[in-house]
């Protein structure tokens, strides 16, 4: 199969979640089909990474954009028929540059990542079929973060403006859509339940590089006093949110039961809420780190008390492949098939999180079972090369050359 491909954004390095996801799943797809790369470089920025894509991608070309500026809410934000949030990636140049890039080229399937990119298949390209790569569902994503973080009535009223105008955009999306490839049977459901009943959906988990997060990469000691990691983007509002309900429901408790508790907080761009958190006892915030390895091995456990789903959740699979044990709300562990007490520890209320916390924390032999049963997880079902075989398989049976 020939394959054009459109991200928005160069994921390489894989400094963060999503980009793991597009990266790895790039390189599989590359491995079975032909494929033509063509990704935006925000700023100009990592366009120094060609020559990465350009050993797997027949063709490659990365447009350099910016963001304009947020519109004002009256008259154009509200009088505009796109939500302000895919209208925000939607400029004439890359308009112009997807079709220089795809002109005398005959493809066999376009393959985007999320609606801000699918937007430009709406109308362009009619014969030519559609693959979303959904890190998120949007509409899923932007409803569990309205009713998770407080708001004030001006930013309620753009959530509601916004959120109207997605449920629109998202069906529109889905008629145009061959399928949604999603990261979890949740976005499955909640597709088939507000979207589409009828856009074909295929679900491919978000998985784990296990050549590169191996317990033996590095040689690091567990840390001699109870530590436990948080891993991310700490620009993300669903990192954000989640350690803001941590350090207010959780940590009080927890710190009670353990006193001498020690927590990581690891993960570039800190923003000033997350930075503030240094200042309590045994709390140490890293920002970007040149290898996240080193701190899965020196944490006990990696929580991950997550109230906003939709995204990758990529830090569960990394730390299982680590060997370190994790602690997570069943949304922050949704879509990876894993079981509470087997492979995970889930937990959902600010009690039952501080309480299965501090158990794993004083029980030896529970840390090691579910370490030892996580790491055979990932290795039996979320390695990225067999995922990345699972969508080339599907396009190569549901949409032959």
């Amino acid at each position: 199969m020939r394959l054009l491909v459109v991200y928005p954004y160069i994921p390489f390095p894989v400094d963060r979640g999503t980009y793991q996801r597009t990266f790895h799943l790039l390189r599989s797809l590359a491995r079975y089909h032909e494929v033509d790369l063509l990704a935006l470089s925000e700023d100009g920025e990592r366009r120094e990474q060609m020559p990465v894509f350009a050993e797997f991608c027949r063709r490659v070309e990365f447009v350099p954009f910016s963001h304009p500026q947020w519109p004002r809410l009256f008259p154009d934000r509200l009088l505009h028929p796109l939500p302000t949030t895919v209208r925000h990636w939607r400029l004439p140049h890359i308009a112009e540059s997807i079709h220089r890039f795809a002109d005398g080229h005959r493809y066999d399937l376009a393959h985007v990542c999320d609606i801000v990119m699918a937007q430009y298949f709406l109308k362009d390209f009619p014969h030519v079929p559609l693959a979303i790569d959904r890190s998120r569902v949007d509409l899923q994503f932007q409803i569990a973060q309205r009713d998770a973080m407080s708001r004030g009535p001006r930013q309620a009223l753009l959530d509601w403006e916004n959120l109207a105008k997605l449920r629109i955009f998202e069906r529109r999306i889905a008629r145009r859509a061959a399928v949604e490839v999603v990261c979890g049977p949740d976005d499955e459901t909640f597709i088939r339940e507000h979207i589409s009943r009828d856009v074909p959906v295929e679900v491919v988990t978000n998985g784990v590089d296990l050549d590169y997060f191996t317990p033996g990469a590095c040689t690091e000691p567990r840390d001699t006093h109870p530590t436990v990691l948080f891993c991310g983007a700490m620009d993300y509002t669903p990192n954000v949110d989640a350690l803001r309900w941590y350090f207010a429901e959780i940590h009080p408790a927890l710190r009670q039961r353990v006193p001498d508790l020690r927590v990581l907080i690891v993960g570039k761009s800190p923003v000033p809420d997350v930075q503030a958190y240094a200042t309590l006892p045994g709390v140490t915030v890293t920002g970007g780190v040149p290898d996240v390895r080193p701190f899965y091995r020196r944490a006990w456990i990696q929580i991950v008390p997550l109230r906003i789903g939709g995204g990758t959740r990529l830090k569960i699979p990394e730390s299982m492949a680590m060997g370190t044990p994790v602690v997570s709300t069943t949304i922050g562990a949704q879509g990876l098939g894993l079981r509470h007490g087997i492979d995970i520890l889930l937990a959902d209320s600010p009690h039952a999180f501080a309480h299965e916390t501090a158990r794993a924390l004083a029980d030896t032999t529970l840390r090691s079972h579910i370490g030892q049963e996580g790491f055979h997880t990932v290795h039996a079902r979320l390695a990225w090369p067999m995922l990345g075989k699972q969508l080339s398989d599907y396009y190569a049976t549901h949409f032959p050359s």
